[in-house]
Parts: C-alpha cells; sequence; structure tokens
C-alpha cells in the first residue's frame, strides 16, 4: 500500500502543470539502452524518464530498460543500432559518440564553462542542443536524434599518483591515461603531461604497476573502481571539462508518433535530464568524503592557478576549430550559449543579492 502511494505521489507531482496523454492509438514499446549500471546516474535517468512517459501516455507509452551490454557493447555499435531501429534510445559519452559525430567533443573543450549553474543553463535554456541535434540528422540521414544533454559524473579533474597539482607546470611529466581520442590527448600534451591511451578496464592495473600516474575523471568514477587503492591520492578540483551525457533516439521511432506522444517524450527527456543533474552532486559528498578519509589530498585550485590552467589550455581552441569536422561551427555554438547564459545568470544574481 506504501509503495503504491509513494508511486501515485511521484508520479502525480511529474505530471503536475502537463496535461496527461488519452490518445487511442497502438502501443509503443521503446528499449532503452546504457553501458553502465543500477548505481549510475545514468540509470537513475532512466527510471525517471520510463516513470514519466508511462504515466504521460496512460501506458501507451512502455519502456523496457537494458543496462550494460546486453543489446551493445561500445558507443559505435550501440549509435549503429538507433540508427537501424534495433535500438530506440541510447546515452553515450561525448568520446563514445566522437567517432561518428566528432564534433560532440566540444564538450570536452576546456573551462569552457565555469560551473554547474552555467552548464545546465547552456544545456536547459540555449539553442546549443538543438544545433548538435540539427547536425546529427544531417549526418546520420535523418536517422539519429540528439533528445537531450544531461550529466554523467560531474565534473572532470585531474587526478594522479604522484604529487599535488596546484599549477600546470605540476603536469609536467605526468603519464596521464586518456581515451583513445585527439582531443583529450591534445588536452594533456598542452599542459606538459604525456597522454597514454588505456582502456578503462586496465587503468586500476595500470596505476599499480606505474604505466600511467594519473587520469581525468569525475570523482565518483574515481571512488566507485576503488583507484586510491591504486595509488591514486591526489585530486586537483579544476573541473577543466563537463562530463555531458547525450541522450541518442531513433528518429524514424520519435517521428512515427503523434504530436501528443511525441510531447509527452520530449518532455521525459527534460525530467531525464534534471534527475541526471541532480544525481551526481549527491553522490559526489559521499565520494569527496570517502576519499579525504582515506587520506587522499583533495586540493581546490585558487582563481588564478585555475585561469593558469586555462591559458595553457588554449592551443586546444585551435586545434579543435582547425581539425575537428564542423568543430568552428559548434565551437561557435558553444560560445555564445555560455555567454547568453553566463549574462542571464549574473543579471539574476545581481537582482538576488539586492
Amino acid at each position: 500500500m506504501l509503495k503504491g502511494l509513494t508511486t501515485a505521489v511521484v508520479t502525480t507531482a511529474l505530471l503536475a502543470g502537463s496535461s496527461v496523454a488519452a490518445w487511442a492509438q497502438d502501443k509503443i514499446t521503446l528499449r532503452a539502452t546504457a553501458n553502465s549500471n543500477e548505481n549510475d546516474e545514468d540509470y537513475d535517468g532512466l527510471v525517471v524518464f520510463k516513470n514519466y512517459v508511462e504515466a504521460a501516455s496512460n501506458g501507451a507509452i512502455e519502456v523496457e530498460l537494458f543496462i550494460g551490454t546486453q543489446l551493445c557493447s561500445n558507443g559505435a555499435e550501440c549509435l549503429a543500432g538507433v540508427a537501424d531501429g534495433s535500438i530506440d534510445i541510447y546515452i553515450s559519452t561525448s568520446g563514445g559518440a566522437s567517432g561518428i559525430f566528432p564534433y560532440v567533443q566540444v564538450l570536452d573543450l576546456p573551462y569552457l564553462m565555469a560551473d554547474d549553474r552555467v552548464a545546465e543553463k547552456v544545456l536547459t535554456d540555449t539553442d546549443f542542443t538543438r544545433t548538435m541535434r540539427d547536425m546529427a540528422l544531417a549526418d546520420s540521414d535523418n536517422s539519429i536524434r540528439l533528445m537531450t544533454i544531461g550529466n554523467t559524473g560531474g565534473w572532470r579533474n585531474f587526478a594522479n599518483t604522484k604529487r599535488r597539482v596546484a599549477s600546470p607546470a605540476d603536469m609536467e611529466g605526468l603519464k596521464i591515461r586518456t581515451v583513445v581520442a585527439d582531443l583529450p590527448q591534445e588536452l594533456v600534451t598542452a599542459l606538459g603531461a604525456a597522454p597514454t591511451p588505456i582502456p578503462w578496464p586496465e587503468l586500476f592495473t595500470s596505476f599499480q604497476t606505474g604505466v600511467v600516474e594519473g587520469s581525468k575523471n569525475g570523482i565518483t568514477d574515481i571512488m566507485s573502481m576503488k583507484f586510491p587503492d591504486a595509488g591514486l591520492q591526489y585530486v586537483t578540483l579544476d573541473g577543466h571539462a563537463y562530463m555531458g551525457a547525450l541522450w541518442w533516439m531513433s528518429n524514424a521511432k520519435f517521428t512515427e508518433m503523434d504530436e501528443g506522444m511525441r510531447r509527452v517524450i520530449v518532455d521525459g527527456f527534460y525530467q531525464l535530464q534534471q534527475a541526471t543533474f541532480a544525481s551526481p552532486k549527491r553522490k559526489s559528498i559521499a565520494a569527496y568524503e570517502e576519499f579525504v578519509a582515506g587520506g587522499g589530498d583533495l586540493y581546490v585550485p585558487t582563481p588564478e592557478e585555475k585561469a593558469a590552467f586555462k591559458e595553457a589550455a588554449a592551443p586546444v581552441f585551435d586545434w579543435f576549430k582547425g581539425n575537428v569536422d564542423k568543430g568552428e561551427e559548434i565551437f561557435t555554438a558553444l560560445s555564445e550559449a555560455v555567454a547568453e547564459a553566463e549574462a542571464e545568470i549574473d543579471e539574476g544574481r545581481g537582482k538576488d543579492l539586492q
């Protein structure tokens, strides 16, 4: 009884201010997958999405969740499934989608967005995501549709096994693990360190053996993988990149629905996005506490130190615009969206300070 009441209350809250769909049409089944686990914010977002759209459609839409590698095992394979219609919804990181849509790496450009408030406003209240959606549709023959961009793990920070990093000079010579993608390797090189591509499952052992000495991850990933046990004891909260989660959908599946059902889906992805914004913030509190309690060194750069990191990383912007297909176009779109978001935030904050 209590469980049913709780579900009803949650559903009512989610649907407040939104018309409950009551259209008579054939039942729609959506197959949604995330290559993660049930402790991940991607799963949190999918649970909220499933609850919302099934309730808002009066059961006309059913969402089946496949967590892990049941349907596909990596970004290229999963996006191919979205394109051919065997997968309806998939979440990727920018690295996971960059082989097909290289310009999504714009989310990995360092120090463009200052904090969560700016990032969330850019991804919610500007046309940046719509610009990227149009580009992806054009490049996939209208088969892969970007629905929203959320978060998966907070912010990327530099962590290492050797020493506290308070300036770019402290990065000199460190072997930093990166994914097999050009942009993160360019960033690590610009800061004076040595990029070392290592598969994620091999990273713990690579820290132990000294194959790599550092990484660029969020704190929840660091703690969930128990990297401090492998010697990772220094984290610098430079927040160089927002860990964007790109939520893709089969465009054929979306466009074949009537307008009412498409509205339910769009609103469902908004609810999903908000859940993924909140989840890493909550989980990171305990993760930081655990890291420090275990003897970890957690360093917050001063504004001057962070400006030095940003200046050292500046060549990456030119590299991106000159070497990534549609790089200048998407860089301009994000830069303009950030400026718009910052101006609106500053104006609102000024009013709130009165």
